[in-house]
């Protein structure tokens, strides 16, 4: 897709009309994900449901956010997934005798029962995002997750939130990361914008402060992901390759460059240096990350840059769309511009699949669908936030500036 305005690419007419057409086809795929008894399959790359899946508690709230976004932006049907989600949040994932969101079921039983900050945000995001459309059990959801948030994973001292939690509570590490605090912030600017309370912007602003102004500009604008109880990087660290690969990750980078970016636009007075690093950070990962012969990005580095684990996945091209478009609205320069057809480009090529809608997770070092790491398709919420976020004038307030884009232009790619 060659984008024909890359003097401001996010104005361009042929490619907001892709953009739109690929949010249709998006949802047209993802819709079969409701099953007939409530909760959501996870879908194989044919649509079909995969069998035996658990159902995650990330997916669950991401499908919410979502089809909340989609609602908004004018697409028809979302109330049905909508309404599937937070019934699940609230009658399934929901734990009644010990309270919080367990991180996996099958069907309606327990699968996984640990109590995971990453899972908890996800549940805030959710929450925060049926509140924007007013959904009559969002203020049910979001004060309960807001109290379990308080009282079980926020840190106050350092301003961070801490991991996990066995089912009823008690400890079972002392591990401290990354992941969960990056979407905290998403979650925290989210629930900020849906209700107006202070405390919310106040807490992701400490977690970009810890992040982007004290451990970028040590680790050469590097992000570690990995930290000991008590803060300091834990440079040995290593566990699951997928999900806390020692390191750094590019595609987190990304996001948290482009979550500055959205608390600045909130924040009571907007500040050169949040743009400044935000764009430094971002760029070191695209510097280090993309692959010179093949394309794309790779998925983690070491300390010092150097390719780790050189698997493509779709999330971080998603992700590094979203902070150059970001960019592009804040503080624009004819570099963003050459990024961001790129890496469309490279996703168009590689991972969107234009027959059944959706894009696929991973490709191999030739560039062909492969699923060493992921069944199907995982989620839609990357790819369509990478379709949805250009479409909107601002950074904040898609939850206002969505509404009606989705009428834009056809509803299948042309």
């Amino acid at each position: 897709m060659t984008i024909k305005s890359l003097a401001d690419p996010l104005v361009c007419p042929a490619h907001r009309a892709f953009l739109v057409a690929d949010a249709h086809a998006q949802f047209d795929f993802f819709d079969a994900s409701l099953r007939p008894d409530g909760g959501f399959h996870v879908l194989d790359h044919d649509g079909a449901p995969i069998p035996g899946s658990a159902q995650e508690l990330h997916s669950t709230t991401r499908l919410v956010h979502s089809y909340v976004l989609g609602k908004i932006a004018g697409r028809t049907g979302c109330d049905a997934m909508i309404d599937a989600g937070m019934a699940c949040l609230l009658d399934a994932h929901r734990d009644a005798e010990h309270g919080g969101y367990v991180w996996a079921l099958d069907g309606n039983a327990v699968r996984d029962g640990r109590k995971l900050a990453y899972g908890h945000v996800f549940v805030l995001l959710a929450a925060a995002s049926a509140h924007a459309v007013d959904h009559p059990d969002a203020a049910a959801l979001l004060n309960d997750v807001e109290a379990i948030l308080d009282t079980h994973f926020w840190e106050n001292a350092p301003g961070l939130f801490r991991d996990e939690w066995n089912r009823d509570w008690t400890p079972f590490s002392t591990y401290r990361g990354m992941n969960a605090n990056m979407h905290g912030v998403e979650a925290l600017l989210a629930a900020y914008e849906a209700t107006g309370r202070e405390m919310f912007l106040i807490r992701a602003g400490r977690i970009l402060d810890f992040f982007l102004n004290r451990i970028a500009p040590s680790e050469n604008l590097r992000l570690p992901e990995h930290y000991t109880q008590d803060w300091q990087i834990d440079r040995s660290y290593s566990e699951n390759p997928m999900f806390r690969p020692a390191g750094t990750t590019p595609g987190h980078s990304f996001e948290l460059a482009r979550l500055m970016l959205h608390y600045n636009e909130l924040a009571d007075t907007a500040d050169a240096d949040r743009i400044l690093i935000a764009r430094n950070v971002a760029y070191r990962a695209l510097s280090d990350a993309w692959d010179p012969v093949q394309g794309g990005l790779v998925y983690t580095l070491d300390f010092d840059g150097q390719p780790a684990i050189r698997d493509r996945y779709w999330w971080p091209v998603t992700e590094a769309i979203g902070v150059l478009a970001a960019l592009l609205k804040t503080d624009p320069t004819p570099e963003d511009a050459i990024w961001y057809s790129r890496l469309w480009d490279f996703a168009q090529t590689h991972f969107i699949d234009s027959q059944r809608g959706g894009w696929f997770p991973e490709i191999d070092a030739s560039g062909a669908v492969t699923e060493r790491q992921f069944l199907g398709k995982p989620d839609i919420y990357h790819s369509i936030q990478a379709v949805l976020f250009p479409l909107t004038p601002h950074v904040s307030g898609v939850y206002r500036d969505l509404r009606g884009v989705l009428a834009e232009a056809p509803t299948r790619p042309v």
